[in-house]
């Protein structure tokens, strides 16, 4: 089998069609798109796929689609102590720290003087 070549006789249309709307109904605009979160291949991100990889994907696409969907809470992160100080640190403060430190820190020009 040469690099690159699926190993199994190709998927049919109605099959890469089936996969495609299922990959738009959960959001993915193409199979290019769907790589990342999918774990597609460059070959199948193409829209390349043998029967029994597109018989899979969709199984899963379906199977995800009648999950129910349970609404998570999100809780905000916790600050640890030194970030709390720094949040509550003035502006002038921290910069003056990091020239300090050997740190360039560019400021705010002053207000132009109004020409009227």
């Amino acid at each position: 089998m040469a690099f690159g070549q699926a190993a199994g006789p190709p998927a049919s249309a109605r099959q890469v069609q089936e996969l495609l709307s299922l990959l738009e109904a959960a959001g993915h605009s193409d199979f290019r798109d769907a790589r990342g979160p999918m774990g597609f291949n460059q070959r199948q991100a193409g829209g390349r796929f043998t029967r029994d990889e597109a018989s899979a994907f969709i199984d899963q696409l379906q199977d995800a689609e009648h999950e129910p969907v349970t609404p998570t809470a999100t809780v905000a992160p916790r600050r640890s102590p030194f970030e709390r100080i720094l949040r509550s640190a003035a502006s002038e403060d921290l910069a003056a720290e990091l020239e300090r430190r050997g740190f360039l820190v560019a400021r705010p020009s002053p207000d132009p003087p109004s020409g009227r």
